[in-house]
């Protein structure tokens, strides 16, 4: 499962996901009824701060030019949830997005779960909770749209998972 997630890091990619009658959550790069599309991208400027050096010499004979941080952001990145990070039983998943400078007056934040919008969040939250999600993998990402020039900077996706326990569990409370 996670390797065909893996196949799909380097670049923009609709993926589909969707949970058999098992219960168990598969991934494809086809659509399938019932299936979900879970959007994800891959950036070199996000998710790590851009430095402005670089070890090449820019003058250099077919050397690239540093990138420049893309709408002027050094820092934009999810840093809660961790990556593959589990939660387990009715725990609060705390959701915060690393952004630096910040936020613009022009400039919205979408949030995006299992590639739904969540529409419930204001248009300039960093951090947010998401309560009580259902066992399973989800995947977060936050889009930031400027609304004067229409430009907009999605962070990498973010997987992670709620687990419950079984009855057998030592962590399985009975009332």
């Amino acid at each position: 499962m996670l390797g065909c997630l893996a196949a799909f890091a380097g670049q923009a990619a609709v993926i589909y996901k969707w949970t058999d009658s098992d219960g168990v959550v598969h991934y494809s790069d086809q659509p399938v009824p019932g299936a979900v599309k879970i959007y994800t991208t891959s950036s070199s400027t996000t998710g790590a701060p851009a430095s402005g050096r670089s070890n090449a010499d820019p003058q250099a004979p077919g050397a690239k030019k540093p990138a420049e941080p893309r709408m002027g952001f050094t820092q934009f990145s999810i840093t809660s949830p961790q990556p593959d990070q589990s939660f387990f039983g009715d725990e609060i998943v705390g959701v915060n997005l690393a952004l630096d400078p910040a936020l613009k007056e022009d400039q919205i934040i979408t949030w995006h779960l299992n590639g739904k919008q969540l529409d419930d969040q204001p248009p300039n939250a960093t951090r947010l909770t998401l309560p009580r999600l259902d066992r399973g993998a989800y995947v977060i990402a936050a889009t930031i749209t400027d609304q004067q020039t229409g430009d907009s900077l999605t962070t990498d996706s973010v997987n992670f998972y709620v687990r419950q326990p079984t009855e057998l569990s030592p962590q399985h409370k009975k009332p």
